[in-house]
């Protein structure tokens, strides 16, 4: 098994690609049927209708995508402890079907805990953009990550 990434790997301004996702009319229609069944979210005309502008993706659903990638590409990769929550989030534009999101984390800072010397946190700035470059949402949250193991 590859070396994880630890605490000590982490330096602001760093940025980790997380790759892609494509997002289908199929998925957005499933996702907010059960979670956010707002008529824009579900039905194509009422889309159109609407401020969105046509069917759009739940912001939930748009974030969930995401925090795959975020998973994926990074946290899976990592001795990530889990997070005590998100700072801030945006939601920037609306995803529409056939909309492909790409996402990057870039690190904004971290820092030793001093009430346990076993963890770091780290704050990410989390970027997803659309196929034209636009941002689609943003968020920044501390994430806890172990460190190595030191040496007395």
């Amino acid at each position: 098994m590859p070396d994880l990434i630890h605490f000590e790997d982490f330096e602001p301004g760093q940025e980790f690609d997380l790759g892609s996702v494509t997002v289908s009319k199929e998925d957005i229609v499933e996702f907010a049927s059960e979670f956010d069944p707002q008529p824009f979210h579900v039905d194509e005309e009422a889309g159109k209708a609407s401020l969105l502008g046509g069917l759009a993706a739940s912001g939930w659903h748009t974030g969930s995508l995401v925090m795959s990638l975020l998973a994926k590409g990074l946290l899976n990769k990592s001795t990530c402890q889990g997070s005590p929550g998100i700072s801030s989030l945006k939601w920037m534009r609306p995803v529409f079907p056939g909309d492909t999101l790409s996402a990057r984390v870039e690190v904004v800072r971290a820092k030793s805990l001093r009430s346990r010397q076993d963890l770091g946190l780290v704050t990410i700035r989390l970027t997803t953009t659309n196929q034209a470059g636009a941002n689609v949402i943003q968020w920044e949250n501390p994430i806890l990550f172990a460190k190595r193991d030191q040496q007395a």
